[in-house]
């Protein structure tokens, strides 16, 4: 550990600044209090267009993206550009759906999805289901920043887990104290030490390893003397499909996420989300370098520590530069993490206390009450992710975060598509959830990777010769779920309104949808389409 001394030194006091923000961030912009969800879980609704840039920023690409992405390239060559592709995508169905649900939330105080799938839909059990959803969705996903901080601990010297939960304490009490404001402040130092790092990477890195030729050079021959078909710096025709569907299917997944949507409800107006949406693909930019990271470090030869891919970048970073920005680079990995920890638990918190506590525990919650049981279940979130890598394999872990995104899709139909149209019947969408959750749980479970002896949860490429199809090509397991959710949420739409049943909207629920600025007078949502 003494050779890494100044590289610890660095990264703790580079660590233990942005912990003193996130404390000191219950004074910014303090209100009168904290003690409801609006200011504790959304930063009282009022964040401009710079903060939202760095907090959505810093929300959607974690410490895991960082260390991630490389490590896919540096294993299996161009399949790993799926992220850059998904990310690109993604802008533009924020543009239709999480605008349109910002105008509906503004209007009615909504806190999280299930409370407007609750008021479109009259269903309280639909409501149910999209926030356990949510929740479980999210829970591996914080544990996998946790993989992140784990890496460059490693690539320190430093063993055991109680540096990561003296760091998940600390992000515990902050953001206890704090709420959104914490993350939103500490976005800034996150998001501008990564762009330097890899601004300083790119260009330093390739300069020894003698240019970019070399590096892609080094990368294709590293791939061609291995038995993998998949692998290359080329895709090929067994992973072409696999490559689109996942990209498609991780962009529809990720605004769904309850960090995602808690980011974009904390901002002040339709406008500033506008504006975000339209400067956030430079984050876009920014992933394409990071992932160059994993060829830099097959040029580099780099070796992973032990069998932990995720110790690629940490270790590129270690042999590349002196060791003072070593720190550096590895604090931004760091403090990468804490960010989207710190959302992800808050979003998670906020579905509880809104859509199981006060719906089925105490109807009569007071603002106050809501505030402090989303505070103490944010605590159990942490405390949940920090069991997930002190007890699971890591392996097991990233398994789960996969897991993840196929259940978070299954949200779509009600969420996404319901602020566009009624005509699917609550009933039918709940039928969807079930056989979508169903189809997407066993289609994961028969994808295996003899590669690594795992028979079952080993990636998401399922082989469409598994459905009888005479090909060698895969798809996205997510994709055929959600697929498998929207026929079944149609066929069992169609049923009810042949036996003209209730079609489960709320009459009391007034249905006009809020077509420009949220400072309009107008008291009710049109989500007709013929308005």
């Amino acid at each position: 550990m003494s050779e890494h001394l100044t590289e610890i030194i660095v990264f703790s006091a580079l660590f233990l600044l942005v912990s003193g923000m996130g404390f000191v961030a219950a004074r910014w912009r303090r209100p009168d209090t904290l003690a409801t969800l609006d200011e504790w879980g959304l930063g009282g609704r009022s964040f401009g267009s710079w903060v939202t840039w760095f907090l959505v920023g810093g929300d959607l690409y974690t410490a895991y993206t960082f260390v991630a992405v490389p490590a896919l390239l540096w294993g299996a060559g161009a399949t790993g550009f799926f992220a850059v592709p998904y990310t690109i995508v993604v802008y533009p169905i924020v543009f239709l759906v999480l605008l349109r649900l910002w105008s509906v939330s503004h209007v009615h105080g909504f806190v999280t999805p299930a409370d407007f799938v609750r008021a479109r839909f009259g269903s309280p059990t639909l409501a149910l289901l999209i926030a356990i959803t949510g929740i479980v969705a999210t829970m591996p996903y914080i544990a996998l920043q946790l993989v992140g901080i784990e890496a460059v601990l490693k690539s320190m010297g430093v063993t055991g887990h109680l540096p990561i939960i003296i760091a998940f304490a600390i992000l515990a009490a902050y953001t206890y104290q704090s709420g959104l404001r914490a993350p939103a402040l500490i976005a800034f130092v996150k998001d501008t030490l990564i762009y330097i790092v890899i601004l300083v990477a790119i260009i330093v890195i390739p300069a020894k390893l003698g240019g970019w030729g070399s590096i892609f050079d080094a990368a294709q021959a590293k791939f061609a003397a291995t038995p993998a078909p998949g692998d290359g710096i080329l895709l090929n025709a067994g992973n072409q499909l696999q490559y689109v569907t996942l990209a498609l299917g991780s962009a529809l997944a990720l605004f769904l996420y309850p960090h995602s949507i808690t980011g974009v409800l904390a901002s002040r107006n339709r406008d500033v989300i506008k504006r975000n949406m339209s400067a956030l693909p430079a984050y876009s930019l920014l992933l394409g370098l990071i992932a160059l990271l994993g060829y830099m470090a097959i040029a580099a030869g780099v070796k992973p520590i032990g069998t932990d891919n995720n110790t690629i970048v940490p270790q590129l970073f270690d042999q590349m530069f002196p060791d003072w920005f070593t720190g550096v680079a590895y604090a931004a990995i760091g403090i990468g993490a804490l960010v989207p920890a710190a959302i992800m638990s808050i979003a998670a918190a906020n579905l509880f206390t809104r859509n199981i506590y006060k719906e089925y525990l105490k109807p009569d919650a007071s603002d106050a009450d809501e505030a402090r049981v989303s505070k103490i279940t944010s605590l159990l979130v942490k405390v949940g992710a920090v069991l997930c890598i002190l007890f699971l394999d890591t392996g097991f872990s990233i398994d789960l975060q996969l897991i993840g995104g196929v259940i978070i899709l299954q949200t779509l139909p009600a969420v996404a598509l319901g602020l566009y149209t009624r005509w699917f019947h609550r009933g039918g969408l709940i039928a969807g959830w079930v056989a979508g959750m169903a189809a997407g749980v066993l289609l994961l479970y028969n994808i295996g990777n003899p590669a690594t002896g795992k028979l079952h949860f080993a990636g998401s490429a399922f082989p469409l010769e598994k459905l009888g199809l005479d090909t060698k090509m895969t798809i996205y397991a997510g994709v055929l779920a959600l697929i498998v959710n929207l026929t079944v949420a149609a066929l069992g739409t169609a049923i009810a309104r042949a036996a003209k049943l209730t079609d489960g909207g709320d009459a009391t629920e007034p249905d006009h949808y809020l077509a420009d600025e949220g400072d309009q007078r107008i008291k009710d949502l049109d989500l007709d389409l013929t308005h």
